[in-house]
């Protein structure tokens, strides 16, 4: 199964100014969220953050967070606790209806756009928010996808128990250029020499 621009969605977890100092391959994990966030609004795929504890540890970079639609500032590890649930997937809207209505067997359905279940996942800690961020958004029966690359903890040793959790409990585990070319596709795609320039 290949990512789809039009079934994505991406959350940036936790990549804030204090957390970031004490991270393994900080600067290439960041680089790699900036990237992705490119990408997905080049993309026309929608863009979540999130922030722990942001008064004691910083927000995310402003250039980031300038390009997410909001930022949810936690408390819980999970951001699926906090509302980010509620963020990917709205309510869908009920149609009302009155005694001239017609019968429900023959209303056309009402509802939001097409529903874009496949989350794109990455960031900080990856053995604390982000890893349990991703097993709820599994319970609430969404598909993820955690960026490998754009993850990181404070030790490589606690990323990667973190990254086994997540694959045996069927998180599909990619990199920044796989996520780029699946919502791609091909060569020919209008994006395609943008999105080069992003990943070079």
């Amino acid at each position: 199964m290949l990512l789809d621009t039009s079934q994505s969605q991406l959350v940036l977890v936790d990549y804030q100014s204090r957390l970031m100092t004490v991270m393994f391959e900080a600067p290439l994990v960041l680089a790699n969220a900036l990237r992705l966030a490119q990408l997905a609004r080049l993309m026309q795929v929608p863009v979540w953050g999130t922030e722990q504890n942001p008064s004691r540890l910083g927000e995310n970079p402003a250039e980031l967070k300038a390009l997410c639609e909001r930022t949810l500032s936690k408390m819980q590890f999970s951001g699926v606790e906090e509302g980010l649930g509620e963020w990917l997937r709205p309510p869908v809207k009920v149609a009302a209806g009155n005694a001239r209505s017609l019968p429900k067997h023959l209303q056309k359905p009402q509802g939001n756009a097409a529903e874009r279940n496949r989350i794109v996942i990455a960031g900080c800690e990856t053995h604390v928010c982000l890893l349990q961020t991703a097993l709820d958004l599994l319970e609430d029966e969404f598909e993820v996808w955690v960026v490998t690359d754009a993850c990181s903890s404070r030790t490589e040793r606690n990323r990667d128990a973190a990254f086994d959790r997540l694959a045996g409990a069927g998180v599909e585990l990619v990199t920044t250029e796989m996520v780029a070319f699946e919502w791609l596709r091909s060569a020919e795609h209008p994006a395609f020499k943008a999105a080069q320039a992003l990943i070079k």
